[in-house]
């Protein structure tokens, strides 16, 4: 993709909801990993989720034990 397309596509994306526009940036982060070579760093906010999950009864503990599992496999 050039340069500009992608300024063009960013450019509209500004208009996009906010919870949208963190998707993309969660999937652009995985794939800026991926081609770094470095694994997925969660953010402050999916790690303080994950902790709100825990003492909530949202998620077991096995659950949240398995997303931590996958963040640090990474």
């Amino acid at each position: 993709m050039k340069a500009k397309a992608l300024r063009d596509v960013l450019e509209r994306v500004e208009a996009w909801p906010e919870e949208a526009q963190e998707e993309l940036a969660a999937i652009a982060r995985e794939i800026d990993a991926q081609l770094t070579g470095g694994g997925y760093r969660a953010t402050t906010e999916e790690l303080e989720a994950l902790d709100d999950a825990e003492g909530s009864g949202v998620a077991s503990e096995a659950e949240v034990e398995a997303a931590f599992r996958t963040f640090r496999d990474l």
